[in-house]
């Protein structure tokens, strides 16, 4: 599952490539590493159809049913104290972390999100990976090349009503997350469960954000080929190479 990513490149530079006209955050700098619930660019279609790109926070909505569990055992611990509570208000108000990777599209709790108008392209220069096949755990780190070139995982986004925090309660948000696939080659050194799904080339981007329904887009969830990223890096909680 991949948790951490860094982009490094220059809003200015991405806007271009994803030929975004417009961008709320140009003033944003680089990032050596974007976390679950960090804010991060991403580039969608307005209601137009034109691209921009905006900030949105990293996790989608968590589904229902393991949301109504962990209202469930918070109700259960309340019962024991022989508090009194509202279920619907408790499980309103639990908080929700955000799901970060999206791997079974064939999961009826994302089928709306799959669809023209909830697709984006999210701008990586490297993304990590815990070591989990070497048992160390610690951050891999891969890129299509030392220089760090630009890509884009395919994702998708909302906006979406819940409480992500206890502290600081109810929140209105914009939310995104992306899809995932199986490992190729060098990230299965490392890291076998899964990998982002990663788009390199212009048209398959240019198709995720089309009006293309599931069934034609849905081949894009597939690894990159063999051979096609290189480990940059080992250990770090951040990739604080500057691209050249």
């Amino acid at each position: 599952m991949c948790n951490l990513y860094a982009m490094m490149r220059a809003r200015a530079e991405v806007a271009a490539i994803a030929r975004a006209m417009t961008d709320r955050n140009n003033n944003q700098p680089p990032m050596s590493g974007v976390y679950p619930d960090y804010a991060a660019p991403v580039i969608v279609r307005d209601a137009a159809g034109a691209r921009e790109m905006r900030d949105m926070r990293w996790g989608m909505p968590t589904p229902q049913n393991l949301q109504f569990e962990a209202a469930k055992k918070r109700a259960d611990k309340l019962r024991a104290k022989g508090a009194s509570f509202d279920f619907n208000e408790l499980l309103k108000m639990e908080p929700d972390k955000g799901v970060t990777n999206i791997r079974n599209t064939s999961s009826r709790h994302w089928q709306a999100w799959l669809e023209p108008a909830h697709r984006c392209l999210v701008p990586l220069t490297s993304f990590s990976e815990p070591d989990q096949v070497g048992g160390t755990f610690k951050q891999v780190w891969y890129a299509l090349a030392p220089s760090r070139p630009l890509a884009f995982f395919a994702g998708v986004w909302t906006a979406h009503g819940c409480v992500r925090k206890i502290k600081t309660g109810w929140e209105d948000c914009e939310v995104f997350g992306f899809l995932t696939t199986e490992a190729n080659a060098e990230v299965a050194q490392h890291h076998d469960k899964a990998m982002p799904v990663i788009l390199t080339d212009p048209a398959a981007c240019d198709l995720w954000l089309s009006d293309a329904p599931w069934a034609e887009v849905r081949r894009l969830q597939q690894p990159l080929p063999d051979g096609t990223l290189q480990i940059v890096g080992h250990g770090t909680k951040e990739d604080e190479v500057i691209p050249t």
